[in-house]
């Protein structure tokens, strides 16, 4: 069955961090309809006005985080003692787990861009208490192909255009891709029966299904199996997440997901306290 645009989002401007000015293009009140994913933010800026102050040592419970970046160095530090830098192309997932703490600090590139996108998904309730764990991905890791139609795809995680990304094990068995489809060309996937489909425009105006799908806009697919991006009249790039729904309750204060309100309480106790971390 061929998917469709069930909703289109715009997102809204939000300030996050110790300052940092971003577009959401969704977060709390999508959440429910787009199990298994919680939040996606555009912080793409050339203004460093607008990204400097950074994220300052702050915690993650229950879920997964992965910042990727197109253009730009983001610093960062955890609990886990892991600290580096990732740059254009490069590809952050963390695993929150049972718990970490960390810092992620944007520096921009020579220019004064910083561009990039954050995506939060959920952990299951058997999941949520695991062993926190930090992959980084170089942009070199990230395999790239090109379509019999001339699409530029780049696959981070899951398995499309014949490829696979470098990002495995993961719960939710998540897609996640990075599209460019030249004008007058389409891509086509076949995402798995049941899988939250959501893309998300980057670059140009695209189409599916006879839907518009501009920049920085969020398109949530309906149910099906078939996904058809179209470029009717300039090449449009986008981004494409596909996961298995969870179906469990969600308990959420801001940087930690659990499933009852009992457990984000004895989460932030544990936070005050200087327990959080169980490694």
């Amino acid at each position: 069955m061929k998917r469709r645009v069930e909703t289109l989002l715009w997102g809204q401007p939000i300030t996050e961090g110790a300052g940092v000015r971003l577009h959401r293009a969704f977060g709390f009140l999508e959440a429910p309809m787009f199990d298994p994913f919680l939040l996606l933010d555009d912080f793409r800026s050339d203004n460093p006005e607008d990204y400097t102050k950074g994220f300052p040592w702050h915690p993650h419970r229950g879920i997964e985080t992965i910042t990727y970046v197109l253009k730009g160095d983001v610093e960062h530090g955890d609990s886990l003692g892991n600290n580096g830098v990732i740059s254009d192309g490069d590809v952050q997932w963390m695993t929150a787990g049972s718990g970490i703490i960390h810092q992620e600090m944007p520096q921009g590139d020579a220019s004064g861009a910083m561009h990039g996108f954050q995506l939060w998904t959920n952990l299951p309730a058997s999941y949520k208490m695991m062993p926190p764990r930090y992959r980084e991905f170089t942009a070199a890791r990230i395999p790239e192909t090109r379509t019999s139609e001339g699409c530029r795809v780049k696959v981070i995680a899951g398995t499309a255009a014949g490829i696979s990304g470098p990002v495995t094990d993961v719960v939710t068995a998540p897609l996640y891709i990075d599209c460019t489809v030249p004008r007058g060309a389409s891509f086509r996937h076949v995402s798995p029966q049941g899988h939250t489909a959501l893309v998300y425009g980057i670059e140009g105006t695209g189409r599916i299904a006879g839907t518009e799908v501009p920049n920085r806009h969020l398109a949530h697919l309906s149910p099906g199996t078939d996904i058809e991006v179209e470029a009717p009249d300039k090449p449009f790039r986008f981004l494409l997440f596909t996961g298995c729904p969870i179906g469990e309750p969600v308990a959420w204060k801001g940087p930690i997901v659990m499933n009852t309100q009992e457990e984000l309480d004895l989460a932030f106790l544990e936070y005050r306290s200087g327990t959080f971390v169980k490694l």
